[in-house]
């Protein structure tokens, strides 16, 4: 079950609450701002594809940051230990840099809207309906995982009753959205993730220095749970045990690669972001302006969940006790003042709502444009879009709020996310990675591939991994399994349909397919872009690099 323990009712006071007041203010201040500025389909789903590029990677960054991440990487830290932080440097780095080098000019210089749209044009309508219905699914159970762990957060931290958290975070959410469409959400996507560091900066140097600092929490972790815990890759090797369950070639592949790639390349809820940037070169330096921030927040995320094992060892231990998903709440508890407290409240507050609001903003471009434009009503007016697009924000909400429950037998809420990614989003990245770099693949192939990876996963996960077919030690192990699974499986697929059916003729893959182009002139350059800072190549291998080298102290 996913809750947080009564015991952890936080001391607020009028202080916290005016914090929290302030908060919401602004939120709905920028949401009646934006809405000036929508005046057509593309001001509401893509911000008029006029922002600049570090608006755009600070909300790209901030719309991952959501609370499930905050709490779920916490309670990863508290359970697998140091070896929680192969999320961010290999299971996060290098793909949002093959998503800012390699795969965003295929997205911006084909003017699609959406993710599914430039499977439209790849491979047609079959394989579009299919990834569009597979992402609204996706798009809103993610979203349902925010605001149910909102609403028992906010019960368990300040005494809300479950349907006042819901209809309060749910309405602010459905509020900004609904007034200025995709810029409000960015905009406040940008002031909640400064707030969200305000909140955990002050958590970690302060639980830091009560456990005695980074030589306590080694001293204490590794002499009751060994010292691997608090290595990267110490006991990964094939055969060995340890506590996440995985050795260094599942960890490589199923993390690093199928299943890290998979999500940062073909998750609309952050290609979107980029695909708001002003020009290509600003699109393409949205993701590798993101991934530096990207790579400093285990500093804030995974050390706060290992401070919390050490001042509480039973976390995780009983059932009806306190969960790895408590880390966080058992520090802001145990170690804030009243005011710093309702910072830190707000901040968990602004991370739920940044998640919330990055997957209903892409779940109502993928609906309206994707399948109620492309399919149901053709050819209406912009505007008729528009407000189509606000009622699907409220739907998406209101969906959201029933199938948050799903994740209920989740006692790590990761894990849950983890496997929806194994299932929606790798097999989405094996169709888009051989179709951008094999001409010769066939619309047959791409929806077939999406198809039976998907398939193939779920296969993995429901029958060998659950019913005991099949011996992996942890629900993380098994969502990396099932990653691997979904990519060969859809791979070999699609390349054996390619074999038995006919492509598409070559003038239609133009700036579709690696090493065609795009009909029309290029792009002209924005002034200045000489600048080493405006150099994707640069940003994009200065951040492989500087998220190599911190595996270094915890190496060896």
């Amino acid at each position: 079950m996913l809750h947080l323990a009564e015991g952890l009712r936080l001391p607020t006071n009028g202080l916290d609450y005016t914090i929290l007041g302030i908060y919401f203010a602004v939120v709905l201040g920028i949401g009646f701002a934006a809405r000036r500025s929508v005046k057509t389909s593309l001001d509401f789903f893509l911000s008029g594809r006029s922002l600049p590029a570090w608006i755009t990677g600070l909300a790209f960054v901030a719309a991952n940051l959501g609370a499930t991440e905050i709490l779920g990487m916490a309670a990863n830290g508290a359970q697998y230990g140091v070896y929680t932080v192969h999320w961010y440097w290999i299971g996060a780095i290098p793909a949002m840099v093959f998503l800012g080098l390699v795969m965003m000019p295929f997205y911006y210089g084909s003017k699609v809207r959406s993710v599914p749209e430039f499977l439209l044009h790849r491979f047609g309508p079959s394989s579009h309906l299919l990834s569009s219905v597979i992402f609204a699914v996706s798009s809103v159970l993610i979203a349902g995982v925010n605001l149910y762990a909102l609403a028992l957060v906010l019960r368990a931290l300040l005494g809300w009753e479950l349907w006042v958290s819901i209809v309060v975070a749910g309405f602010f959410v459905l509020a900004y959205i609904t007034l200025g469409g995709l810029s409000s959400a960015i905009y406040t996507e940008v002031l909640q993730f400064f707030v969200i560091l305000a909140a955990l900066i002050p958590l970690t140097v302060v639980g830091l220095k009560r456990v005695g600092g980074w030589d306590g929490i080694t001293d204490t972790l590794s002499g009751r749970n060994g010292d691997a815990f608090m290595t990267a890759w110490d006991g990964t090797g094939i055969g060995s045990a340890n506590p996440l369950g995985a050795n260094w070639l599942t960890i490589v592949l199923g993390l690093g690669f199928v299943m890290s790639f998979g999500y940062w390349t073909t998750n609309f809820a952050e290609v979107q972001r980029a695909l708001s940037a002003k020009n290509l070169s600003a699109a393409q330096r949205t993701p590798l302006i993101a991934a530096f921030p990207k790579i400093l927040i285990p500093a804030v995320v995974v050390i706060p969940g290992l401070i919390a094992l050490v001042m509480e060892p039973t976390l995780g231990k009983h059932k009806d006790g306190l969960q790895y998903n408590d880390a966080i709440p058992v520090l802001m508890r145990d170690l804030l003042p009243n005011g710093v407290l309702g910072v830190a409240v707000t901040g968990l507050l602004a991370a739920f709502m940044a998640g919330m609001a990055a997957n209903i903003s892409s779940f109502n471009t993928v609906f309206t444009n994707d399948i109620y434009a492309a399919y149901l009503k053709k050819d209406r007016p912009d505007e008729h879009y528009v407000a189509t697009a606000r009622w699907v924000t409220v739907v998406g909400v209101l969906v959201g709020m029933g199938t948050a429950f799903i994740a209920s037998s989740f006692s790590n809420i990761m894990n849950y996310l983890q496997t929806l990614f194994s299932f929606f989003n790798v097999p989405l990245f094996v169709v888009f990675i051989i179709g951008m770099f094999w001409k010769k693949t066939t619309p047959a192939a791409g929806f077939w591939g999406l198809l039976t990876g998907t398939v193939g996963a779920m296969v993995n996960y429901f029958w060998f991994y659950k019913q005991g077919i099949v011996d992996i030690p942890s629900d993380q192990g098994a969502n990396f399994v099932s990653s691997i699974v979904a990519f060969v499986v859809g791979s070999v697929v699609m390349v054996v349909v390619t074999l038995f059916t006919k492509p598409k003729p070559a003038e239609q893959l133009a700036g579709l397919v690696y090493g065609t182009r795009s009909p029309g002139e290029p792009e002209l350059p924005e002034k200045g872009d000489d600048a080493w800072y405006r150099k994707p190549a640069l940003l994009g291998w200065g951040a492989v690099v500087l998220a190599a080298l911190c595996y270094i102290p915890f190496s060896f």
